[in-house]
Formats: structure tokens, C-alpha cells, sequence
């Protein structure tokens, strides 16, 4: 007994070694590249910040930039307000989507392979130059307005969103149901990570498990909340953290666009600190409690 403990261990050791390798660029990179910077942001958001040909000057003036951006600033409050929102509502979308998805493409039909790289390719699409050639394409914005100029102006989805409304309830879920419905090209593109983290989850659960609950008896639905879902919850704070900060750096984040105003246009550099730290607070804030209460229901599994 005391052999296998000490095998177990071991194996153990190994794995958190092999964890540690893997993460080891980015833990240097980050230690050699992004502490400095950090602090100097983190200093500035204290200061007010005077820059000049070959100099910067740097006044500690307390917490007066986090003032001015919560009580004086007509944009930020809002925005950010408005962005928290929208974070909350798209990563559950992307969350719920991702994991339908993947349930799907787990399934065993012909072409699958296919049907799971046309899924994996949103995040190409997403990346890098890819995307500069798609929100400037010229080609691509005629065609959309022709489409868009074209079709009938009555929606299917409009109406039952105005019948929905009209009866007065749920009216507030229906709103945010249809946000992530007439969104859910993006909620697409965001997700292709997503759901290969999920399909990979599906994929290590034993067909035995699901074997022996049909011979119990077990509906599809049963099987799926008994057997699926605790098998897999323990990725959904992976991809819970991942989406948030995914979400964060988008270039439509109407925060970013005002921190880039306050830095860049105006050279406010002490406020657009402020702003960031804010900002970067409040997400790290959000990603801690929901981590805590999405591990309290996270079932692990040797």
C-alpha cells in the first residue's frame, strides 16, 4: 500500500513538473517583459503625467485620476457599465453554445472530421490578419449591404420578440435571449475554443457509463445531467475564465476605445492608467467569485 501511495505521488511530481515546463514561457516572459510595465502603469494611475520630447514627469497626486473617471469622465462610467453587462451575457452564450455544439460533434456520423474543422474555423477567421481582411473588405461590405437592403424587412425573430414582450413576461430574459440570437455570428467566432475544450472532456467519458445507464433505463435527458455534465463541469470553469478574458480583448470593447482616446488622442496618460487598473479590477474581481462559486459545483474524477 504505502508503494502505490508513494508511485501515485511520484506521478504526481511528474505531471506538476511537466505542467510547469509547459507554462514556463509565458511565467519568464512575463517576469522579464510585463512587471516593469505593470508597475510603471500601476504608478502612473496615482500620478499625473506630464511627457515632453525625452522626458516624462510623473507627480504622485493621489487617487484625483479615479476620481475624475468615476465622477467627472461622462464616458467611462457608462461604458464600462454597459461592457460588464455585455461580458456577462455573451459568456454565457458562448458557454451554452460551445457546449451544444461540441455535444453534437460528438455524435458519430459521416464527415465528422469535416463538420469539426468547419467549426474550428471561426478561430482562424478571428485571428490576426484574417480578421483585418474581413472588417476591410470592401467586397465583403457591399455584399452584406446588398443582403441587408434586399431581403424582406419583416423578421421572424422580431415578431415573436414583440408577441414575447407584449404578454408582459419574462420580458427582461426574452431581451437577452434575442441579443445573443441576432449576435450569434459572434458568439460563433468567439466559441471555437471553446468547444474543442469541451469535445475533448466528452471524448475521455467511458461509453460503459452510458452503456450501463441505458440498461437501467435512463432517458438521453437523465443521462446527460447525471453522467455528461458532472463528467465535464470541471471545463466549464476553463472556458468560463477563458471566454471573459477572450471577451475583454476584443476590438469592439467600447472601454478600450475610450482608454485609447484618453491615451493616445488626448495624452492623458495618468487617467487612461486609472482607467485600466479600474477596469482590470473589476474583471479580475468578477473572474475570482464566479471561479468560486463554478469550482464549489465542479465534480473531479481520477
Amino acid at each position: 500500500m504505502k508503494k502505490q501511495k508513494n508511485k501515485l505521488a511520484g506521478l504526481q511530481r511528474r505531471k506538476a513538473f511537466a505542467g510547469y515546463l509547459f507554462i514556463s514561457p509565458f511565467i519568464i516572459g512575463f517576469l522579464v517583459f510585463m512587471i516593469k510595465p505593470m508597475f510603471e502603469s500601476f504608478y502612473m494611475s496615482f500620478s499625473e503625467v506630464q511627457v515632453g520630447p525625452g522626458f516624462v514627469n510623473k507627480t504622485l497626486n493621489g487617487v484625483k485620476n479615479y476620481y475624475d473617471i468615476l465622477r467627472i469622465n461622462p464616458d467611462y462610467v457608462p461604458k464600462l457599465t454597459d461592457e460588464l453587462w455585455r461580458m456577462i451575457i455573451y459568456s454565457l452564450g458562448i458557454i451554452v453554445f460551445s457546449l451544444f455544439v461540441s455535444l453534437i460533434l460528438n455524435q458519430e456520423f459521416k464527415c465528422r472530421g469535416l463538420v469539426r474543422a468547419i467549426f474550428f474555423l471561426p478561430v482562424i477567421m478571428s485571428s490576426g490578419v484574417i480578421l483585418g481582411l474581413e472588417s476591410n473588405n470592401s467586397l465583403m461590405a457591399e455584399i452584406a449591404k446588398t443582403v441587408e437592403t434586399t431581403t424582406s424587412n419583416v423578421s421572424i425573430t422580431a415578431v415573436l420578440q414583440t408577441i414575447l414582450k407584449t404578454t408582459g413576461v419574462g420580458t427582461k430574459a426574452f431581451e437577452i435571449v434575442f441579443e445573443i440570437i441576432d449576435n450569434i455570428y459572434d458568439v460563433a467566432v468567439a466559441s471555437g475554443i471553446q468547444i474543442i475544450i469541451f469535445l475533448s472532456g466528452l471524448q475521455t467519458i467511458s461509453s460503459s457509463m452510458y452503456e450501463a445507464a441505458d440498461i437501467e433505463g435512463c432517458t438521453k435527458w437523465e443521462s446527460f445531467w447525471k453522467i455528461t455534465f458532472p463528467m465535464v463541469s470541471s471545463l466549464f470553469l476553463v472556458n468560463w475564465v477563458y471566454t471573459i478574458v477572450d471577451f475583454c480583448m476584443r476590438s469592439d470593447n467600447e472601454v478600450m476605445k475610450v482608454i485609447d482616446k484618453e491615451m493616445i488622442q488626448l495624452l492623458h496618460y495618468g487617467t487612461a492608467s486609472a482607467m485600466s487598473w479600474l477596469y482590470f479590477g473589476i474583471v479580475t474581481l468578477f473572474v475570482a467569485v464566479t471561479s468560486f462559486f463554478i469550482s464549489k459545483g465542479v465534480y473531479y474524477y481520477d
